[in-house]
């Protein structure tokens, strides 16, 4: 248990870092989910109706023209797009973290790592923690890629425009996106059941030598979970309608039937930032979004920003070794 000094000490702490963090990480980590957003079709395609379809999106390839094409269209506002989900979910995550898991740093919707917990336990907390993190992560995401202005303070406003009317009305269906749950299952299973057991084998008695076995499996983890950050973003902004052949909020039926363009400001009105997939034909599961990821865009598109992963990957290691030397 905390004492009340150690309480205003590490809310303070928290605050500040929370602070610095969201200034520096937002630009990079919209930049980042844009890029794994973006559809970029390498052939023609078929429409819904069976037509040929040439796609004119954007074709960005990379982590730093991504930046600087958000920042051309959209200025600084675009760059800080998904502050508040993001503040939200760190906020609701970190105090998650303190009070399951005894953590004293920022946990976010990405990732939270157990250490000091048994293993029924750890996995009790992270399962718990992903249930808070999935519908966070859709809001985050999708708040980054719409090409409507949204306002800092305005909730229900951004839900009108994030969330689809059957989201908002049933939001227990935002768990039931297609591939979605199965996608971030599989990033935990083996983040618990691997990552989590090597860790325990490697890093209790600590070494520089399993220090380095260690990091060396969590950068090779990359190749795997890589891909799985990809299709998990990509499914994440994929939108719940109550049938098929509605593609939007503006056609799907409501009973207030208000039409986001008529309440909605653009963030740009000649080009948008990237190019979605069209709604008339969603990804149907984990195993769909894979194949046609792979068949469509190639196999590269599944390891767009790996070298953040790889970081991401690289920053758990160390904080981890840290942690059991500390503990030791």
């Amino acid at each position: 248990m905390f004492s009340l000094g150690e309480l205003l000490v590490l809310g303070l702490t928290l605050t500040l870092s929370l602070s610095v963090s969201l200034l520096i990480t937002v630009p990079l980590s919209g930049a980042l989910v844009r890029l794994r957003a973006n559809y970029n079709p390498r052939a023609l395609q078929l429409d819904p109706e069976g037509d040929v379809h040439v796609h004119t999106g954007p074709i960005v390839t990379s982590f730093f023209g991504m930046l600087r094409r958000v920042y051309r269209i959209e200025g600084y506002s675009g760059l800080y797009k998904g502050l508040m989900p993001n503040a939200i979910a760190t906020i609701v995550m970190t105090v998650f973290a303190v009070a399951a898991l005894d953590s004293r740093g920022l946990a976010t919707h990405t990732r939270i790592d157990t250490i000091d917990t048994g293993f029924l336990g750890a996995i009790v907390s992270t399962v718990l923690g992903m249930l808070i993190s999935l519908p966070a992560a859709i809001l985050t995401y999708r708040s980054i890629v719409t090409p409507y202005k949204l306002p800092y303070f305005g909730l229900m406003y951004s839900l009108r425009i994030l969330l689809t009317p059957t989201e908002r009305r049933r939001p227990w269906i935002l768990y039931l996106t297609p591939g979605l749950l199965a996608t971030e299952l599989m990033r935990l299973l083996y983040t618990m059941v691997v990552l989590r057991s090597l860790r325990i084998l490697l890093l209790k008695d600590f070494t520089p030598f399993k220090f380095g076995i260690y990091l060396g499996f969590e950068m090779l983890s990359v190749a795997f979970t890589c891909p799985l950050e990809v299709m998990a973003t990509k499914l994440a902004i994929q939108r719940n309608h109550a049938t098929a052949e509605y593609n939007s909020v503006e056609q799907e039926v409501e009973d207030d039937a208000i039409d986001a363009h008529e309440y909605a400001e653009y963030s740009n009105q000649e080009e948008d930032v990237i190019g979605l997939r069209h709604e008339k034909d969603p990804y149907l599961g984990f195993v769909d979004c894979f194949k046609r990821i792979v068949d469509e865009e190639g196999w590269q598109t599944l390891y767009r920003g790996w070298w953040f992963t790889m970081m991401a990957a690289i920053a758990s290691a160390t904080a981890a070794a840290a942690q059991y030397q500390g503990d030791a």
